[in-house]
């Protein structure tokens, strides 16, 4: 998995938490593997989700009154 994963693109965040979820659904793991697979598939879904809000954010603000708002690319 990744050292840093705030510098994960959102594609490749959801696509090593799917890889987790089949590892974790496969039951072929030990415990302590089992568990540190679930530490990082829960940060990896929090970025997911933060990257999410800040995208429909990103768009409500583009979309308020009709007007296009300058701001960060995400």
């Amino acid at each position: 998995m990744t050292s840093d994963i705030q510098e994960v693109k959102f594609e490749e965040a959801l696509r090593q938490l799917e890889e987790i979820v089949t590892r974790l659904e496969s039951g072929d793991l030990s415990l302590e593997e089992a568990m540190t697979l679930f530490e990082e598939g829960q940060r990896l879904a929090a970025l997911c989700n933060a990257r999410l809000e800040s995208a429909a954010l990103h768009v409500e603000q583009l979309t308020s009154d009709g007007e296009i708002i300058e701001s960060q690319v995400i």
